[in-house]
């Protein structure tokens, strides 16, 4: 039994109840609760004239129905603008119910409570809302056009525009030995978790508390919401997460209407009622993101090294700003990637448009933002005739620049200064990791059977663990167990294994012994939320603070008893002992024992607290400063963010039969810092670089001219299965953080970052014509290589490559 744990590959503890059935999603609670279901706007944008609901009211097992006008204090104004910015100029979200004008299918109009939600839907189906039709905004095009307006107050559709400029980029160009100047789009996609939303409100009318279960990931600040728009004291609310099938970011958003709308009916019927997301509506009503136009103009000297970057980048928000411009400012700021760029000049104008809102999905507009990086390295290099990997080295941030300073502004308001990190190794280990120098032998191979053969990649610095806060509890029971808890929740990323771990090693005691608890505002109140790759960093050094504080109130507390210095103690396997003096002893179940001094024996351990049997009239029994119990309550508060980094490769073959696009290799090398548990990171990686190859092949949300989501439902919106997904090569690379005490950085969303770039580099050196559209499908391929107006590269055409 070991207790120095950190950094060690321990399995998933949680995964034995989550994969054997025994999990509890918000579906599973609630059995006996009323149900709500949701009258949807069908149209993209339309102002709501009538609501009739006389139809409704004769079915049998209708308890409730709520429009707008049912609405009040709070309730009836705005959502609110969650992350407030001076450049977020225009901002704009809706009601929880409509007012007047609907903006994107899907947004909630009415809300039915039943007895059950078959009973609820029916209602539903009988109501009859009276639209009258309002010109209608799709795409970036449209929005830039602004022949309509989203919203009549913003008539160019233009929420935000964000700027950031180091240096004068103009005549930094001017001045540039070379200069290229191109576009690139990447298409919207979205989370699509396994579990949906869902929402399950109980009001207690005797002491006025209301608890809410939400399939959150962020519980503390749904409670906050809850209270502000139903004006109920903070403390008598509790919201908690429970299992949480899949976030990915859609569920960072709060409050969702339906986080209101729920809890409103239970207080107002005075029982449960619940909610639970079906398919449709997560794809007509939810969140997506990615959707971005990105103008770049590069220059740079004959060795292919960086003299000024510009780029313009248009951002498809939908139709709501709830999460202000983070995406956007993540993209600005994270487009430099690890390299030197010596003048940068980045402006970002997010659009309105008649689609559901963007928010946040596992990458959060870094995928984007390397994107455009990347593809301007390859760029550079097939305009000078240069191995794209050399062009790259000699851009590269060097280990003895950290730390290395942007001068930008993170998404966190805080300065984006790189802390550490070893660029030029990470592309060592990646060129050696896919065989970079035998691309030319496999591609006359798979020439030989027909295939044509690419490669490609991509390098990305990727800011995690942002602010402002997270904390951590520890407590040690007498009976030897130790409960830990942090307010932020967890949606399968392993933080039951690598909390435990952390405090396994901190606190010298067996893992076996440690309980852990996250999202559940009644064993932590205050919190941020799980995104940004930041639970390990943000939670991970609370937790371990907070273990730090135990094990020194349990050291002084055996240093009474063992009449030892608490500097001569150690703790191990749950004992803490003098160190070089074997027996000298005592457990620290023992310890919490005596760390809470009683006046009453209540069992056997206890008697070892009480006032006769420890006595020491010198002393208070509890110390100035002090409190019972062996516990202790931390937080960690950052300066600013923490840097991790990686680079991916791929092979592809294309067959030109059929254009399908096989990835025959994949390489991924990554640094997140200090690894608490490198299964976990690899997990972590794995299942990212499967959303990138989603993100890259497959994945889009197809909207038609009209507003209309072509293909909502998993029917017709395309992911990879794993027999899509190649097998990952990975190699590890730890640059410890300064920043914090554990000298971790970030690792949830390393595996998706780089995707879309490696991949349509890889593409692109196969067929020899130019990708600047992301995702691609076989027939996209085949019409950009058949079609005598698109670009073909250079080093295709010094190859002579098979396709002219």
């Amino acid at each position: 039994m070991t207790t120095k744990l950190f950094g060690e590959p321990v399995r998933r503890r949680e995964d034995a109840r989550l994969i054997t059935g025994r999990g509890r999603y918000l579906d599973d609670i609630g059995a006996g609760a009323l149900a709500a279901a949701f009258v949807r706007s069908p149209h993209a944008h339309a102002r709501v004239v009538d609501v009739d609901v006389d139809g409704a009211l004769d079915v049998e097992g209708l308890v409730a129905i709520y429009t707008y006008e049912d609405l009040t204090g709070p309730m009836a104004e705005p959502l609110p603008v969650l992350i407030p910015h001076p450049q977020l100029h225009a901002p704009r979200t809706g009601y929880p119910l409509a007012k007047d004008v609907v903006n994107h299918v899907g947004e909630p109009v009415v809300m039915v409570v039943a007895t059950d939600r078959y009973v609820a839907e029916d209602a539903a189906e009988r109501i009859v809302v009276r639209y009258e039709e309002l010109p209608v905004v799709v795409g970036i095009d449209a929005a830039r056009a602004a022949e309509h307006a989203v919203h009549p107050d913003v008539p160019d559709n233009v929420a935000a525009r964000h700027h950031q400029e180091t240096g004068d980029v103009g005549p930094a160009l001017a001045a540039s030995p070379h200069t290229l100047s191109f576009t690139q789009t990447i298409e919207r996609s979205a989370c699509t978790p396994l579990e949906g939303k869902g929402v399950h409100a109980r009001w207690d009318p005797d002491d006025g508390s209301l608890r809410v279960y939400s399939s959150t990931q962020a519980s503390t600040s749904v409670r906050a919401a809850i209270a502000a728009k139903l004006e109920l004291s903070l403390d008598r609310v509790e919201v908690i997460a429970p299992d949480v099938g899949g976030g990915f970011g859609v569920k960072i958003v709060h409050p969702w209407p339906e986080e209101l709308l729920v809890p409103m009916a239970a207080i107002a019927l005075g029982r449960e009622v619940k909610w639970a997301e079906d398919r449709r509506e997560h794809f007509v009503s939810s969140a997506h993101e990615r959707g971005q136009r990105q103008e770049v103009t590069v220059g740079f000297d004959d060795g292919g090294r960086l003299t000024a970057l510009d780029v313009h980048v248009w951002h498809d928000n939908g139709a709501y700003t709830p999460y202000g411009i983070i995406v956007p400012i993540i993209t600005a700021t994270q487009l430099v990637g690890p390299y030197v760029v010596p003048v940068y000049r980045v402006v970002v104008e997010s659009v309105y448009t008649n689609t559901v809102i963007v928010t946040p999905y596992r990458g959060a507009g870094r995928p984007q933002a390397c994107f455009a990086m990347e593809r301007t390295m390859d760029r550079i290099a097939d305009e000078l005739g240069l191995d794209r990997a050399e062009v790259r080295r000699r851009n590269l941030i060097t280990p003895d620049q950290f730390p290395y300073d942007h001068h930008l502004t993170f998404q966190d308001g805080r300065p984006v200064v790189y802390d550490s990190g070893d660029y030029p190794g990470l592309l060592d280990k990646l060129t050696d990791l896919v065989g970079w120098g035998s691309v030319e032998e496999r591609r006359a191979e798979a020439a030989s059977r027909g295939k044509l053969l690419g490669a490609g990649m991509a390098l990305y610095v990727e800011g995690t663990g942002p602010g402002p806060y997270e904390g951590g509890h520890v407590q040690v029971l007498g009976s030897g167990k130790v409960l830990v808890s942090t307010g932020l929740t967890s949606q399968g990323q392993g933080h039951e294994t690598a909390f435990a771990q952390i405090v396994a090693s901190e606190l010298g005691v067996p893992i076996e012994d440690v309980e852990v608890t996250t999202g559940d505002t009644r064993r932590f109140p205050y919190a941020v939320g799980t995104f940004a790759s930041r639970a390990a960093v943000m939670s991970g050094n609370a937790i371990a603070l907070a273990a730090r504080g135990v094990r020194e109130k349990a050291l002084r507390i055996a240093a009474d008893v063992l009449e030892a210095s608490p500097e001569d103690l150690e703790i191990s396997d749950g004992v803490v002992g003098v160190r070089g003096t074997p027996g000298a002893s005592i457990p620290l179940r023992t310890v919490a024992v005596l760390s809470n001094p009683l006046r009453y024996a209540f069992d056997e351990a206890a008697k070892q607290a009480t006032q006769f049997a420890t006595h020491d009239d010198t002393k208070p029994p509890v110390a100035p400063g002090d409190a019972p119990g062996l516990e202790h309550r931390d937080y960690y508060s950052p300066l600013r963010s923490t840097f991790a980094s990686g680079a991916h490769a791929a092979v592809v073959e294309v067959d030109p039969a059929t254009w399908e696009i096989d990835v025959v290799t994949y390489a991924v090398v990554h640094d997140c810092g200090n690894v608490v548990n490198p299964m976990i990171v690899e997990g972590q990686v794995l299942g990212g670089v499967a959303q990138g190859v989603g993100g890259a092949l497959y994945e889009r949300m197809a909207y038609d001219a009209d507003g209309q989501l072509q293909n909502a439902s998993f029917m017709d919106f395309l992911m990879p299965y794993a027999s899509e997904v190649p097998d990952v090569v990975i190699d590890h690379q730890q640059t410890p953080s300064p920043l914090n005490p554990l000298g971790i950085k970030g690792a949830g969303e390393a595996g998706v970052i780089p995707g879309s770039a490696a991949l349509a580099s890889a593409i692109e050196d196969a067929v020899g014509r130019r990708v600047t559209a992301m995702p691609i499908s076989p027939s996209e391929l085949y019409d950009l290589v058949r079609d005598p107006a698109t670009e073909r590269t250079a080093a295709s055409a010094r190859r002579g490559g098979a396709l002219a």
